[in-house]
């Protein structure tokens, strides 16, 4: 095994990384710029290099364009830089297209909510007013598919290992289908203290004033309101035929409790 770096900006780089690879997994990170349309160039380069490159398999990790669901001008959900209802999953699920274009043998595969913000995106338990522990998370009494970050990789893996079976497919998936009570309620058994599951509206969320908080806002508001269709495009079944490993959100916390900051 190689170990190969690439610049995601510069095409030529990425070109260089996949020349002589069988396949790739391609992920790309709206959270280091908040551009759309960057991260949009950067799908445009890896579809490009893909086909130049001669890739047997490419899996391109994306999302749903939500204006599929929820058009610019529906007022249920704002919009947002004049272009998007829930910037990081438009921008990737409108980049599908490049892929298609250029032809090449690509999976697209829907991931979930990354268990680990609660490690490192500052969505985990805060202390409230009161001392007590909240989890603010908007969305209801729907359920929130998510995953571990470990998993994904394994599930793409095991997309690689089935051939030819999913080129040309959309596949979706997850480790677990949680409400805001059952993820707090495990926070609970694991940490040793209260928990609470502060179900905030989404406007509040929207207004919390943090880097993309209204983008985040937005994307809890379509997963909570399209919840029969998001949560059925990640099934768990077929995400455990994939990786027999997949953790539970339960397995997931007991190795990760220590990791988790408490505000």
């Amino acid at each position: 095994m190689e170990l190969v770096a690439a610049d995601i900006d510069n095409y030529e780089s990425i070109k260089s990384a996949f020349s002589g690879a069988y396949g790739a997994y391609a992920v790309t990170f709206f959270w280091e710029h908040f551009s759309p349309e960057k991260e949009a160039s950067q799908a445009k380069s890896i579809a490009r290099a893909a086909k130049e490159t001669g890739l047997n398999h490419i899996i391109w990790s994306t999302l749903e364009d939500t204006r599929n669901w929820i058009p610019l001008d529906d007022n249920r959900m704002p919009t947002l830089g004049d272009k998007y209802k829930v910037p990081h999953f438009d921008s990737k699920g409108e980049s599908n297209k490049f892929f298609t274009e250029q032809g090449v043998p690509v999976t697209f595969l829907l991931t979930s909510f990354y268990w680990d913000n609660f490690i490192y995106f500052g969505m985990g338990p805060k202390k409230g007013t009161d001392g007590k522990l909240l989890l603010t998370i908007p969305m209801g009494d729907k359920k929130l598919p998510g995953i571990a970050a470990v998993d994904i990789g394994k599930c793409a893996y095991g997309i690689f290992k089935k051939g030819n079976e999913f080129i040309g497919k959309t596949v979706g998936i997850s480790g677990g289908h949680l409400t805001g009570k059952q993820m707090a309620d495990t926070f609970t058994k694991e940490l040793g203290q209260e928990v609470v599951y502060n179900s905030v509206p989404f406007d509040m969320y929207r207004s919390f004033g943090f880097p993309g908080a209204e983008d985040l806002g937005n994307m809890f508001q379509f997963k909570h309101d399209f919840e029969n269709y998001f949560t059925g495009a990640r099934n768990l079944e077929f995400s455990k035929s994939l990786n027999p490993s997949l953790k539970s959100f339960d397995d997931w916390l007991k190795e990760n409790k220590a990791n988790i900051p408490l505000e």
